[in-house]
């Protein structure tokens, strides 16, 4: 039997791994928190930074300066961490799988997200891109078989309440909206978003080198885009400069860091709950630097998306 100097001595060890263990967890969470709070101060500043590039280019032009930074910069990433390797073991599977998912992000997504900025006020376009995680509950009903509750019915009332008061720009009772195609294609692009997340978690490579295939493939899209369309231009100084913002910490250092937080979080629920934080943090930005007037029911409906998610998510 063990004596009583021999079970001290364990329980100190025991004691001392427990110790090692939190601490590790604790540090773990930390820099999770530290990831998606740099996250979420790039994702604040974007939807000003969209503004700004828009006056001096048009969203195609826009979308590709800023994918092809995006890319140098994930490329840089990868290559730095010796991932960019494991592109070369890929087969035609691999890179089709590829080449679907940068259709809908960047490609699709950001056509919808940049056209919808160019036709509507900053402080409606952003907002209205926040439903996507309820839009995410109801494409999963399809895509991933699963049921939908009556909360989230419930969730998703309140969301579109959010959604009709930011679509109303100060007139609620107007029953008019001044441009229906903005408000379409600003509420595609969560459909779109949603879409590329329940097909991008089924798709078990590593995350930075997905993304530096899906920019690589939306580049050739993007161009396509341009030739077809009105041709390539010289861009002035300050779009390019939108542009090099965008593609940094938008795309790039914005999906790679968020990725990380997610990685090193104890629960993606910590962390994701705090995405909700950025576009209260953008409307003061929109107003201070883009000049606008922040509408009460943009404000009132930003409340109400935000509300009804976090209703949905309550257990």
């Amino acid at each position: 039997m063990m004596n009583e100097k021999g079970l001290l001595h364990c329980r100190v060890v025991v004691g001392k791994h427990v110790n090692h263990s939190s601490r590790k967890q604790m540090e773990r969470q930390t820099k999770a928190y530290i990831y998606a709070g740099v996250t979420i101060l790039f994702w604040s500043t974007v939807a000003t930074a969209f503004k700004i590039g828009l006056r001096y280019l048009d969203y195609l032009h826009l979308l590709f300066f800023s994918a092809f930074f995006s890319l140098l910069i994930l490329v840089m990433i990868a290559a730095f961490q010796g991932k960019l390797g494991q592109i070369r073991t890929f087969g035609v599977r691999q890179f089709l799988q590829s080449a679907l998912l940068g259709v809908l992000n960047p490609f699709l997504y950001y056509v919808f997200i940049f056209k919808a900025y160019s036709l509507l006020p900053a402080q409606v376009a952003q907002p209205l891109n926040m439903i996507w995680p309820i839009v995410l509950v109801f494409l999963s009903v399809p895509l991933l078989k699963q049921k939908v509750s009556v909360r989230s019915y419930a969730a998703l009332f309140i969301s579109f309440a959010g959604v009709y008061l930011i679509s109303s720009q100060g007139k609620p009772l107007a029953f008019h909206v001044d441009s229906p195609a903005g408000i379409i294609l600003a509420l595609g692009s969560s459909l779109i978003w949603s879409s590329f997340w329940i097909y991008n978690v089924k798709d078990k490579r590593d995350e930075v080198v997905k993304l530096v295939l899906n920019f690589f493939f939306a580049l050739l899209y993007i161009s396509a885009a341009i030739l077809l369309i009105e041709g390539f231009h010289r861009p002035p100084v300050e779009g390019v400069l939108a542009c090099m913002y965008i593609g940094t910490f938008e795309m790039g250092l914005g999906f790679y860091f968020w990725l990380r937080a997610l990685q090193l979080t104890r629960s993606a629920d910590s962390i994701s709950n705090l995405v909700y934080l950025a576009p209260f943090g953008s409307l003061v930005l929109i107003h201070l630097i883009v000049g606008e007037t922040i509408y009460w029911t943009t404000l009132l409906g930003l409340i109400l998306i935000v509300g009804g998610i976090i209703y949905h998510k309550l257990r």
